[in-house]
């Protein structure tokens, strides 16, 4: 089949990978237009473009979706289907152009954790497993018919950047196993039952602070589920604490929020139970692991 792929961040790279091997032809590339980052006034193209371009596809910078001049670049590439990894939501004049329609690679088990932020909600949220979908687009976010899914465990101490990677990976042969489903229509849709629907929205910076009030096991949830990106964190000595790994710590009786040093563990209090910190950062200094920050300070205090 003639695709046009559309997507941005790294996690759509293994799925164009996947399909420029196969026996589709990849018309062209769309993805967001360049942006300055970093140092400097240099832009950058998306990690999906500066990978297709390597690859010598064609690219297609958009920064309106519904403006008529990107409507009619796609409608003279003739496509049989628009594949949709990790971009924006498509408008109406925009799914209907493509033969056969538009399909979506999710990052969740919808209609679990639909919106955008499906990894970080699940891991925040304790989930045992999770897994990737391909489905249908249509113009509600993440309600299509679902073409296929698979499903990957989550480790109790895992990070959302641990399943983001293995999930770029599975997901990426999941959708060509979807697309050659396609081709052959050999597959059955299933539609998405929306009382099972929860919701996975954007994270923002006061979504990511920590209170240490909650249980232990929920504070080490949240840690590990903002990790990497964008980040837990909470106040110590008026300075910006970020936490990126933990895991639980000892049974000891120690006031919420409050962190000490035990044989050589940077822990911390909670509501109940503790939480063991591995991996923290102050502001202007490096990533450090819980034993080195007890080595190069006086380990006092409360966070909050």
């Amino acid at each position: 089949m003639e695709i046009v792929f559309m997507g941005s961040p790294d996690f759509a790279i293994p799925s164009l990978e996947k399909l420029y091997h196969s026996d589709h032809t990849i018309k062209a590339v769309v993805s967001n237009v360049d942006k300055r980052r970093g140092r400097g006034s240099k832009k950058h193209p998306t990690p999906l473009k500066a990978r297709a371009q390597q690859l010598n596809l064609p690219t297609i910078d958009v920064d309106d979706l519904s403006s008529g001049t990107f409507t009619n670049q796609l409608k003279e590439l003739e496509a049989d289907l628009f594949v949709v990894v990790a971009f924006r939501i498509l408008p109406p004049a925009v799914l209907d152009i493509p033969k056969i329609g538009s399909i979506n690679l999710h990052a969740s088990l919808l209609p679990k954790y639909r919106g955008a932020a499906p990894i970080h909600w699940a891991v925040m949220n304790g989930e045992s497993e999770t897994g990737c979908t391909v489905f249908f687009l249509d113009e509600k976010i993440d309600t299509g018919n679902i073409i296929l899914q698979r499903k990957i465990s989550i480790g109790e101490n895992e990070t959302t950047g641990d399943v983001y990677e293995r999930l770029k990976n599975e997901g990426s042969e999941l959708l060509l196993k979807a697309v050659n489903a396609i081709e052959a229509d050999n597959f059955k849709l299933s539609q998405q039952d929306d009382d099972l629907a929860t919701p996975a929205p954007k994270l923002f910076r006061d979504d990511c602070h920590i209170d240490f009030e909650n249980p232990a096991i929920a504070v080490h949830n949240k840690i590990r589920g903002l990790s990497p990106f964008p980040t837990a964190w909470a106040k110590w000595e008026d300075k910006k604490f970020n936490m990126y790994q933990s895991k639980l710590g000892p049974a000891l009786n120690l006031k919420a929020g409050r962190l000490c040093s035990k044989k050589g563990r940077l822990l911390v209090g909670c509501s109940e139970g503790t939480v063991e910190l591995l991996k923290v950062q102050l502001p202007g200094t490096r990533k450090m692991s819980g034993m080195d920050f007890i080595r190069g300070y006086t380990v006092d205090g409360e966070l909050k």
